[in-house]
């Protein structure tokens, strides 16, 4: 690796964009090209490392830089720029700034995949929430998220945070229609507090497609008529409803559950 380049000025243009994207006020249309996402943080900048990806720039504060770790991270990386611990900072969107940071192109998803295990994200909001559920549909073998328009943006700041790293064994799409759910070959299961079956007791389809909606509105009703299973899950304690981001964990471990019973 190079020498790395030396930034003091808060008005540097790329100090002024990354501090645009730490803050979800560079966010393009989902389905732009040429999408620009900031990974603040060892952890992140270290799973896309480990996932073979090259960040287009690293950034990493001069304290940070003194780190052995840190400078594992960015070893190999064409460009890194060494910034003081003030200006990085300036640009962090988080309380405790992290140290450093990868500028990453948003890889551009390619088709839908008709027969693969997915979740649908039906306009949900938190981005806490959004990034949870990523977390789970790495862990039981969702490889396909499907955003729905009016869902927060995938590759926001917060839901990256979430996702602890999820993203990047992830196929993910933002930005779509329910007439673009007409690609999908499997069948959509969805949750329902009406619904007779409960999940516990029934079958699942594998692969399928699980959806989760909007956190205060639930599913549209339209996309929950196109379900082919609507499941309830039991809640013997007695609450009304369960976090999205809860609910999609019980329901994904349950399919893969029965996927490996089966197996």
């Amino acid at each position: 690796m190079s020498s790395p380049q030396r930034i003091t000025s808060r008005e540097n243009p790329l100090l002024v964009r990354v501090r645009k994207l730490a803050r979800g006020a560079d966010r393009r249309p989902a389905d732009a090209a040429g999408q620009m996402a900031w990974l603040e943080g060892e952890h992140l900048c270290v799973a896309l490392r480990l996932r073979g990806g090259r960040p287009a720039q690293a950034l990493v504060a001069e304290s940070a830089w003194n780190q052995p770790n840190m400078r594992e991270a960015v070893e190999g990386l064409d460009r890194v720029a060494v910034i003081p611990d003030a200006l990085f900072a300036g640009i962090s969107g988080l309380e405790s700034p992290a140290g450093i940071g990868f500028l990453w192109p948003v890889p551009a998803p390619a088709a839908v995949r008709p027969d693969a295990k997915c979740v649908i994200l039906d306009r949900l909001q938190d981005p806490g929430n959004v990034g949870s559920i990523l977390r789970t549909a790495a862990a039981m073998g969702f490889s396909q998220v499907l955003a729905l328009r009016g869902t927060v943006g995938l590759w926001s700041p917060k839901v990256l945070r979430a996702g602890m790293g999820a993203h990047f064994g992830l196929t993910l799409h933002e930005g779509l229609q329910p007439a673009d759910l007409d690609a999908l070959t499997v069948p959509l299961l969805g949750t329902s507090l009406q619904a007779q079956a409960m999940l516990h007791g029934s079958t699942l389809p594998t692969p399928c497609a699980w959806v989760f909606g909007h956190e205060g509105q639930g599913v549209d009703p339209g996309l929950l008529a196109r379900c082919a299973l609507q499941l309830r899950i039991a809640q013997p304690g007695g609450e009304e409803s369960l976090n999205v981001a809860a609910a999609a964990a019980v329901c994904l471990y349950e399919s893969c559950r029965q996927f490996l019973s089966a197996g």
